[in-house]
């Protein structure tokens, strides 16, 4: 049974996750014109959400699993499936945001791959593909006395797994301010004016790291 101080947490994080999702959402859909398939820039909206929804929100739910209080004992193998289940459902989503994000520079002839946001956006994506497929390794050598490594060997993918997530947010928290500094300018209020949007999508930022910041 979950400790009564657990409780809160897991529903804080559950609502703060949430809430990110639906500010991405509704920033997107109110400020940004909202969504599209066709390669316009409402196209492009989808790559913030899809990235905020699944580098973060699921790839942090992900990281919880291990956290709860019924994971620690009795069959590991269910909670393996929901934390795999929660990992690869976030890596899908990273890759239609990626895809979303190149159609649009694509079609528009915006150059790919200039920006740091967008170097430490696909490293951190990179990082996360090793990361699944190199998932069972680890733990599998967990299971195995002895192992040929000095220390457990879960422990490199937790620390990987830690690793992704706090470049996930990086990547988010810069890719908001990338698109405020580009959409705020020519003909609506400049974001050093600190417009609506700018308020609402700076909100989302701090949301964004305070989730990571809690789940770490």
């Amino acid at each position: 049974m979950l400790d009564l101080p657990f409780l809160p947490f897991c529903a804080l994080l559950g609502g703060l996750g949430f809430v990110c999702v639906a500010f991405v959402s509704a920033w997107c859909q109110h400020w940004r014109g909202g969504f599209a398939l066709d390669g316009s820039a409402q196209m492009f909206n989808w790559h913030p959400v899809l990235m905020v929804t699944g580098m973060v929100v699921l790839y942090g739910a992900a990281a919880l699993v291990y956290r709860l209080p019924p994971a620690w004992s009795g069959p590991k193998l269910p909670w393996k499936v929901l934390h795999g289940t929660l990992a690869l459902a976030a890596f899908g989503l990273a890759v239609l945001g990626l895809a979303a994000v190149f159609r649009f520079h694509n079609d528009h002839g915006t150059p790919n791959m200039y920006s740091l946001h967008s170097w430490l956006g696909l490293a951190t994506v990179l990082l996360f593909s090793c990361q699944v497929g190199a998932a069972p390794a680890p733990c599998t050598l967990a299971t195995r006395a002895p192992h040929p490594f000095p220390f457990p060997p879960c422990t490199v993918h937790v620390f990987f797994g830690s690793t992704i997530l706090m470049l996930s947010v990086a990547s988010c928290v810069s890719g908001i301010n990338e698109k405020l500094f580009f959409s705020l300018k020519n003909g609506t209020t400049e974001y050093k004016r600190l417009p609506a949007e700018a308020v609402f999508a700076n909100t989302l930022g701090l949301l964004i790291l305070l989730f990571g910041v809690l789940v770490l």
